[in-house]
């Protein structure tokens, strides 16, 4: 299965791509210029490999939760050559592409979250998935770090993800262990990429025109009283 990830969904800029075993990857951690990145990373990637579009089977594309241009972005060129190149494509959100970063069991419980500023925070639980790389446990939500609940109450999980450097306070949720490393993590297309061809190889590539962002929330920024208050 060959399949080009990409992900412009956060400040990290990242492009995979994946035939089988082999991952050629780029990324990098940007303050903007995201498209112009994101399209020489593609270029590169391709190149190293020696392929093109049509020797493809499919995309993967970040749909977010992350920066709501970010994510507009990620799923504007995803669609765009997709569609391009008549191949499907297999939406991953973030929060699966961090999951997927933690290595344990067949059946580990992991709480991402990645920070939504405005003092919130995107999380999710979700279990690795043989099937699939990993599974929600419930829907991905958005809200401020006192209303994260792991679906599984204080049973041990992993936590993962940039949320829990801006709120601390998330690393004392019963049940959380937290390695150093995963405290700074972002989303990566290394790990949409194996997530993507799994999913492709079930039969879950879907239209390009029909891909969806997944926002969570529609406010970007705080009213000035708003801002005035913190």
């Amino acid at each position: 299965m060959r399949l080009l990830a990409l992900d412009t969904a956060t400040e990290a800029c990242s492009v995979a791509l994946i035939d089988g075993d082999a991952l050629i990857g780029r990324e990098a951690e940007l303050a903007r210029g995201h498209t112009e990145t994101l399209l020489a990373m593609i270029g590169e990637v391709l190149a190293e490999g020696g392929y093109t579009f049509a020797r493809l089977d499919g995309l993967a594309a970040s749909i977010g939760p992350g920066s709501f241009t970010g994510v507009r972005v990620g799923v504007s060129v995803a669609q765009g050559l997709a569609l391009g190149a008549g191949l499907p494509v297999v939406p991953v959100t973030t929060l699966e592409a961090l999951a997927a970063q933690v290595r344990g069991g067949a059946d580990e419980r992991v709480l991402a979250c990645l920070d939504a500023r405005m003092g919130e925070v995107y999380w999710a639980g979700l279990r690795t998935d043989p099937a699939r790389g990993v599974a929600f446990e419930g829907r991905p939500a958005v809200g401020a770090p006192g209303t994260v609940r792991p679906p599984w109450g204080p049973l041990p999980c992993r936590g993962i993800g940039r949320g829990f450097d801006a709120h601390p306070s998330l690393a004392g949720l019963p049940g959380v262990e937290l390695d150093p490393g995963h405290r700074r993590a972002l989303p990566r297309a290394h790990e949409m990429a194996r997530l993507g061809a799994l999913r492709l190889a079930l039969g879950l590539g879907g239209d390009p025109a029909e891909l969806q962002p997944l926002y969570l929330r529609d406010k970007v920024a705080l009213t000035e009283a708003e801002r005035a208050a913190k």
